[in-house]
């Protein structure tokens, strides 16, 4: 659990940013492709809550196919072919509009999560060896 809970932290503050972007950020770059970058770390991150995989850039790459889903399904308008497209928590939820520009963000979204986290492991084996050399 221990190493898990950066991973509960760093999701709450990232729903709190999608929240207050979509609460204040209306029609703009930040609201159609940032909330899109960071909505794969908050995923990522759930699913290190969750499971805590020792394989990070195996797990982002599983959190991007899983965007890439979503964003098909919601071309065929998934919503809608389950009987949910009533339901305005589901259409919010699953999304409604399929866009080539979301796969795009979703991809740097991911990109950046591997970067960070080779940079982060090579950081921690620093450290460890720096430690054992003293």
């Amino acid at each position: 659990m221990k190493k898990r809970f950066p991973y509960i932290i760093i999701l709450i503050l990232l729903i709190v940013v999608e929240v207050i972007i979509a609460l204040t950020q209306h029609h703009n770059w930040l609201r159609y492709y940032g909330g899109d970058v960071i909505v794969v770390w908050a995923v990522y991150c759930l699913v290190q809550a969750v499971i805590g995989g020792k394989k990070p850039v195996i797990t982002h790459i599983g959190v991007l196919l899983f965007a890439f889903l979503v964003e098909f399904l919601q071309y065929i308008h998934i919503v809608d072919i389950i009987g949910l497209g009533d339901i305005e928590f589901f259409r919010i939820l699953i999304g409604t509009s399929f866009a080539v520009e979301d796969l795009y963000s979703y991809a740097l979204g991911t990109a950046i999560g591997v970067a960070g986290s080779l940079i982060y492991n090579k950081m921690k084996k620093s450290d460890l060896n720096a430690k054992t050399n003293e």
